[in-house]
């Protein structure tokens, strides 16, 4: 499997002079930022991958991630990738139920992608990753890294590794690693404009075989899913954020304030207003 290899390489690959990078949260992030719930790696394997990110001083800088460098980004933290340059990126994207692995390689000046692929594998929940993930996530807010980031690194890619030699029996389940995939596409790109239609054809499946795996893994429509997602989101920034109700609703995926407005009442019993006031 390429994603195996990929990480065998790196393991092997990596030298003392390679950079990690940590993620923060306190500043609001910028429009086309990437923020999910839940901690993602980023590897360079070529090129160079310019992002724009907090550092250790909560100052926003722009950094120059290149061939053998990490960024981890923990729980609700955010990155701003430039994508104009020639790049080849393997994320991990690790969920609550799912592993998601993503490969993408740019050029520089092109449109859009020349390479992406994608894999994902049921994770195993209550096991070490967890506490490597969040010794991680601990690290990112301590002023002092080395050398522990480096062992943390290395022990979330061998523990990926074996996961990805050794997969839980449930993984052999296709059908729930295709709706799992999928809800982890969904959480990514929820700030996009993500249809049936579009969704359907970037996992190579029909619109209606789409819909029907969402009611029967879901217990739901898909059009349910993307709102209960927009709307966890768009909780989470009113708490944790001061945007205004409209730039809310755009970073959420709703074109009309009006329509988030109603949406978000319907779904909580509460105005945005009421609901930012309240908590």
């Amino acid at each position: 499997m390429i994603f195996h290899d990929l990480i065998s390489s790196i393991l092997s690959e990596r030298e003392s002079s390679n950079k990690i990078w940590f993620a923060g949260d306190f500043h609001n992030p910028p429009e086309i930022s990437y923020q999910v719930n839940f901690p993602r790696l980023e590897l360079v394997l070529s090129g160079e991958y310019i992002n724009e990110m907090e550092n250790h001083e909560h100052a926003i800088k722009k950094i120059k991630a290149k061939a053998g460098d990490a960024i981890f980004i923990p729980p609700n933290c955010w990155n701003k990738p430039g994508w104009d340059t020639d790049c080849s990126v393997l994320s991990m994207l690790f969920g609550r139920r799912q592993l998601g692995l993503s490969l993408v390689s740019k050029r520089k000046g092109e449109v859009g992608f020349f390479d992406i692929q994608k894999h994902s594998i049921q994770t195993r929940s209550g096991f070490a990753i967890d506490n490597i993930l969040e010794a991680l996530s601990s690290l990112a807010r301590e002023t002092i890294k080395k050398p522990t980031d480096e062992l943390l690194l290395q022990a979330l890619l061998q523990y990926s590794k074996v996961m990805l030699e050794a997969p839980i029996e449930e993984s052999h389940n296709r059908v729930q690693d295709l709706y799992q995939g999928i809800c982890i596409y969904i959480q990514e790109n929820f700030h996009r404009s993500i249809t049936r239609d579009n969704i359907a054809e970037r996992f190579s499946i029909s619109s209606n075989h789409l819909s029907r795996l969402f009611r029967q893994q879901g217990h739901m429509t898909l059009s349910d899913y993307i709102t209960w997602v927009r709307i966890d989101r768009a909780k989470f920034m009113l708490k944790k954020y001061n945007f205004k109700l409209n730039e809310v609703s755009v970073r959420c995926g709703f074109k009309d304030v009006n329509y988030f407005c109603r949406v978000f009442k319907n779904r909580t019993g509460r105005t945005p207003t009421v609901y930012r006031i309240s908590n």
